[in-house]
């Protein structure tokens, strides 16, 4: 029954966190992501990574996207497709340069360099998406653009590692024609599914006569675009952000939304929140202060710069470019699944561990306060196309 108290204490503790927070003038997301760390092994001890958080946090992370997609506004998607396009560009050209750079100034070999390039080109925009979402400003300009380029993104990246895994990664046998069919694949599926069978999958099976019929086929539609995500070579929140969308271009779409939020944000994001921060320790952290450093201010400057840069050739204002860089400067869960990739293919050398999975939190925890300052200028949410 451990699993229980962990529960117990992993929903008492972000709801205060997240209270605090929001009294600090903070987005309530940073104090969850905080008390993670506090509860974990790193200061308290209380809580311990296991299969029970990471199945519940995996579940938790695939609500979220698929409730940003249940609340994106499709037609601006549509409209701000290049100024996606060439976010997600900047925002990897960028840090590939700047991870591969740190890597070489502190003597990495030249695989695992070109390693810290891809791991740090990688978007999560969970968390962003979440600070977005207590905002109201999910559905401006610069957030369905930041959810377009995090697709885009999360394309190239695994293109980029599929490539670096199959010169330099050992045992791997990726085949990069095989992963972008894949890819093709997944997207035409999810076109068409979006299209024709999920309406219509969710007109027939509403009729049941059993209690909550939508709510359950909306989620299973989630989970099975996510494995689908999976299976073809993509992440699984791309697969539940898709289904989000497609069902919200139906008549059920607000009902969905409206039922889902609370098994979200009672149950499963909570978990999501808080194992991000389980996965700090400062073990050995000492020694490579001055890499961890270095590796933080590379990584957040260099996915802002990127996206604001992105942004601002593509006709958004300075405020705006800001607002699009800042959202993506979270790495999240993308780069934790990355790193673990690295350590067993062996491009990421386990004494750098430690310090790559701190940076990532570090650019994790900077992104909610970063968008809350940047979006309190005024010109923010008046972008210029």
């Amino acid at each position: 029954m451990e699993f229980v108290l962990y529960f117990v204490l992993i929903l008492l503790f972000t709801k205060i966190a997240g209270d605090l927070s929001v009294r600090l003038g903070q987005p309530a997301v940073l104090g969850k992501l905080v008390i993670g760390i506090v509860l974990g092994p790193a200061v308290l001890g209380w809580i311990q990574g296991g299969s029970f958080i990471e199945q519940f946090a995996e579940i938790g992370v695939l609500l979220l996207m698929f409730i940003a997609g249940l609340e994106t506004d499709l037609n601006q998607l549509k409209q701000n497709w290049k100024p996606a396009f060439a976010v997600a560009v900047g925002g990897v050209i960028l840090p590939f340069v700047g991870g591969y750079g740190v890597g070489e100034l502190f003597g990495l070999n030249h695989g695992p360099a070109l390693f810290m390039g891809v791991l740090f080109s990688a978007t999560s925009v969970s968390i962003s998406v979440q600070v977005l979402k207590e905002m109201n400003k999910l559905n401006t300009r610069e957030g369905t653009t930041i959810l377009g380029a995090a697709v885009v993104d999360d394309v190239l990246v695994v293109i980029l590692l599929a490539v670096l895994t199959s010169f330099l990664g050992a045992g791997t046998g990726v085949s990069l024609g095989g992963l972008i069919g894949k890819m093709a694949l997944f997207f035409a599926i999810v076109l068409l599914a979006g299209w024709s069978i999920v309406p219509k999958a969710l007109q027939w099976l509403s009729k049941l006569r059993v209690s909550e019929p939508v709510i359950a086929i909306a989620l299973v539609l989630c989970f099975a675009f996510a494995y689908l995500g999976e299976l073809l070579g993509m992440a699984g929140i791309i697969g539940s952000f898709a289904a989000g969308i497609a069902i919200s271009q139906t008549p059920f779409g607000h009902e969905v939304e409206k039922k889902v939020e609370p098994i979200a944000y009672a149950v499963f994001v909570p978990v999501f929140f808080v194992s991000i921060g389980l996965n700090v320790s400062f073990k050995g952290v000492g020694e490579q202060i001055g890499f961890l450093i270095a590796l933080t201010l590379m990584a957040v400057l260099t996915k802002l710069l990127g996206g604001a840069l992105g942004a601002k050739l593509t006709g958004f204002n300075n405020k705006s470019s800001l607002i699009i860089g800042s959202g993506m400067v979270s790495r999240g869960e993308v780069a934790l699944i990355i790193a673990a990739t690295g350590l067993q293919t062996g491009l990421l050398l386990p004494e750098y561990f430690t310090s790559v999975i701190i940076a990532i939190i570090l650019t994790t925890l900077v992104a909610p306060p970063l968008l809350k300052i940047v979006f309190k200028e005024p010109e923010a949410g008046k972008s210029t196309l």
